[in-house]
């Protein structure tokens, strides 16, 4: 388990970001990323705190660990796990989609498939093996990079303009594979210590360079970050936006310019079933995406609270309609802590593992991508103008005459002026900032465009099961009425 200042002393690596035109020296203290920075450094904190010990971590035999990288052998242990999962979101509101628990996710899940890996490599399945139990141990914060770029997705990656667009191996030896292109889409990669690098979008042969995995150090020799625009940079003071300056993970494209992988940290190279496998053939693409409608769900029941508290704020929470509007915000979240619950309950035993519900995961996930946008809306249809028409700044509050007119203005039957404020302030940067935008965006394409969530669920749900109620429906009944068997039943 490390500390805040351990983490933090981490990133102080010599990693190469690049943003405004140009490098960033310390991550740490650079006006971009310093209070991301800080944010994911409390996480560290709060799991290594002696009072959360319970909670926060798991015994491997060897010593304690953050829960993170927990196997659950039962229920009762996905369950344990979970509840360390809602603690973690809490802290941001369930803001920060790759938090150093996403990826553990993910790895975690290849492990549990390791069977699949030794059945395809057994040196890679021995670098994965190795690679799971040092990230645990180190209490590492993994991001990763499974999509390629945009370019003409009409053409495969081996089709585009430049054959290394999408990172692809360009040479390998006795040491290891060298890696050269970009890969998309490393949000938090500013900040954590390692990436994971792989494909998940269905590639085809003759694609075989491109179909690679491994886990890298960020500050790797020819690893180059291209950061988006920073939120946290243009966001201000706290007080003005409180969520944008303090958890925007950033988003990056990493570029590979001839990185050399050494061979104990490649998992698959040049199989392009693998790369397929490797998510749908283990506990991984399942157990990763139950991570993230874990903290999707703490995520909704704090833009419910927004819902509610704007109601209280404008006075109109005993208004038929307000409550109809709200008491339909609470069914729809109440259905996702629900398909969480049902997750584990239906969860099955693979091999030593419990694994959550496939098929209730992907139900989870085609609901909430035309759910979120629905919640936005309802907010700002509650909020009115009173998101929009705020003081400019917290400067306003320091000039007196500005504080009086605030004072006369800004009221509420529920709060004084400087509340009302802060919380509009709050629920601006949750619902319309640039960060809110993002944040839409990501909800409705982190698990895969729409078709992708669809497919999931239409390949994993109980086709036979239900065909069979038809089919006893059709054998109960024919041209001669009711069938004997129908009637003796």
């Amino acid at each position: 388990m490390r500390s805040a200042k351990e983490y933090l002393s981490g990133l102080k690596d010599g990693r190469t970001i690049y943003i405004n035109g140009a490098s960033v020296g310390d991550v740490t203290t650079h006006h971009a990323f310093r209070n991301l920075a800080s944010s994911m450094a409390g996480l560290f904190d709060f799991a290594s705190a002696p009072d959360n010990a319970e909670l926060m971590t798991f015994d491997t035999g060897a010593g304690r660990a953050n829960r993170i990288w927990q196997l659950p052998a039962s229920y009762a242990e996905l369950v344990t796990r979970r509840k360390a999962l809602e603690a973690w979101a809490s802290l941001h509101a369930g803001f920060m989609g790759r938090a150093p628990d996403h990826v553990a996710s993910c790895i975690s899940g290849l492990y549990m498939g390791l069977d699949v890996f030794k059945a395809y490599d057994p040196a890679r399945a021995g670098a994965l093996e190795s690679y799971y139990r040092y990230a645990r141990d180190r209490d590492l914060y993994l991001t990763y990079v499974i999509i390629n770029p945009q370019a003409d997705r009409s053409k495969g990656a081996a089709e585009q303009a430049d054959p290394f667009l999408t990172a692809g191996v360009v040479d390998r030896d006795a040491e290891g594979i060298t890696i050269r292109g970009a890969k998309m889409l490393a949000t938090g990669g500013v900040v954590a210590d390692e990436v994971f690098v792989t494909t998940i979008q269905p590639m085809r042969p003759g694609e075989e360079r491109y179909a690679m995995s491994f886990a890298i150090p960020m500050n790797t020799k020819g690893l180059k970050m291209l950061s988006r625009k920073s939120y946290e940079d243009a966001a201000g003071a706290v007080f003005d936006n409180p969520l944008s300056s303090r958890f925007d993970e950033n988003d990056s494209v990493l570029y590979f310019d001839d990185v050399k992988v050494p061979w104990d940290r490649v998992f698959i190279e040049g199989n392009v079933e693998m790369c397929q496998k490797q998510f749908h053939a283990t506990p991984c693409h399942v157990y990763q995406n139950y991570q993230a409608m874990v903290r999707l769900s703490v995520k909704l029941k704090f833009l419910t609270g927004l819902a509610h508290r704007t109601a209280d704020m404008n006075g109109v929470t005993q208004f038929p309609q307000v409550r109809e509007m709200l008491g339909q915000l609470a069914a729809e979240t109440g259905m996702v802590d629900a398909l969480v619950a049902a997750m584990e309950a239906k969860g099955t035993q693979v091999g030593p593992y419990f694994i959550p519900d496939r098929h209730t995961l992907y139900s989870a996930q085609v609901l909430t991508q035309q759910l979120y946008a629905h919640i936005i809306n309802t907010l700002r249809e509650l909020a009115g103008g009173g998101m929009i028409m705020l003081p400019s700044s917290v400067e306003d509050f320091d000039n007196p005459e500005i504080a009086a007119l605030i004072g006369k203005t800004q009221q509420s039957p529920k709060a004084n002026s400087h509340d009302r404020v802060k919380f509009y302030k709050l629920a601006w940067d949750a619902v319309g900032s640039e960060f809110g935008s993002r944040h839409q965006q990501y909800e409705m394409f982190y698990a895969g465009a729409t078709f992708v969530t669809k497919g999931h669920s239409y390949r994993t749900y109980d086709w036979a099961g239900a065909d069979r109620l038809v089919q006893t429906m059709l054998d109960s009944y024919d041209l001669n009425g009711v069938s004997p068997a129908s009637k003796a039943a």
